[in-house]
């Protein structure tokens, strides 16, 4: 497979960073940005196409069908590569999917929290998905964590404040369309005896894991995640919250359509109607690595 030309992939990165700056990541422990720059300069080794592959995880199947879908750039949500490597050999599973990505001419780009903190990504769209009408129906919509180097208009995870109380059963059926799921983990707070008996006005969200960034908030009647460990969902719940849990990546899957959709607006801005063509696929292989059986 060819390489996309090292302008052409400049392109790339400039339209996703125009959408998520990296600034707006947490650049604490986060790794977001170009992780693997396979272009190439010269002509002989070069595509004139542009094949955008975006999906959460870069699993060795995900490596597999943007091959198949002669992919030269790949959208990890999820960093690709979190540590320094030491040395780079085929006994390692990641470190043999690097080595097949250089091979084949793909380049790979991690936005990761840079979506969480943005106010029209990750976290925007899950918080929308809990209520009918959202945009009618919230009091008030906050960031759990803002970032104070952007006025405060960008940040970690949402808190929202419903004008009226919502029954727990409709917001669990909403999500679980919204994500696509046939099932989520409940804990149902602790003085509660069935998901009838809960009325919700406050909620929590954030996509992925959200223990750490839920901690120490107060008066919430519903927190909103991925996944938390088993000492953080007994708190909460003996606390008086309920909990919805559907999985890390179950929360983000379903905002790579949104993603795709976004990109190619901001790429037309970027290069006008007539200019040079981007085509994205949202992965087909991408899943959660747990599975309800």
């Amino acid at each position: 497979m060819l390489a996309i030309h090292p302008t052409k992939l400049q392109k790339v990165v400039s339209t996703i960073q125009k959408l998520y700056p990296i600034a707006y990541a947490d650049s604490k422990w986060d790794n977001t940005g170009l992780l693997v720059d396979s272009s190439s300069p010269s002509s002989s080794t070069t595509t004139s196409s542009t094949n955008v592959l975006l999906t959460i995880d870069l699993t060795s199947s995900v490596l597999e069908e943007a091959i198949s879908k002669q992919a030269n750039v790949i959208l990890a949500y999820h960093p690709f590569i979190f540590r320094g490597l030491k040395s780079i050999t085929n006994s390692d599973p990641q470190q043999r999917s690097l080595i097949k990505l250089i091979q084949h001419g793909i380049s790979v780009y991690s936005p990761h929290t840079a979506v969480d903190a943005s106010p029209q990504g990750m976290n925007e769209w899950l918080v929308n998905g809990l209520v009918d009408d959202a945009a009618t129906q919230f009091k008030s919509k906050s960031f759990i964590e803002p970032n104070g180097k952007f006025d405060n208009e960008v940040g970690m995870g949402r808190l929202v404040e419903l004008k009226q109380n919502v029954g727990l059963s409709s917001i669990i059926s909403n999500l679980k369309k919204h994500l696509g799921l046939k099932y989520v983990q409940l804990a149902l707070r602790s003085d509660a005896e069935s998901v009838e008996d809960v009325d919700v006005g406050k909620i929590a969200v954030c996509v992925g894991s959200g223990g750490s960034l839920f901690r120490g908030l107060k008066g919430v009647d519903l927190f909103v995640t991925g996944e938390l460990s088993h000492h953080e969902a007994l708190f909460f719940k003996e606390s008086g919250a309920s909990v919805l849990v559907c999985n890390h990546s179950n929360t983000e899957r379903g905002f790579l359509k949104v993603l795709k959709k976004q990109l190619e607006t901001a790429w037309v801005e970027e290069n006008g109607k007539g200019g040079e063509q981007l085509e994205l696929f949202v992965s087909e292989k991408d899943q959660d690595p747990l599975q309800v059986v």
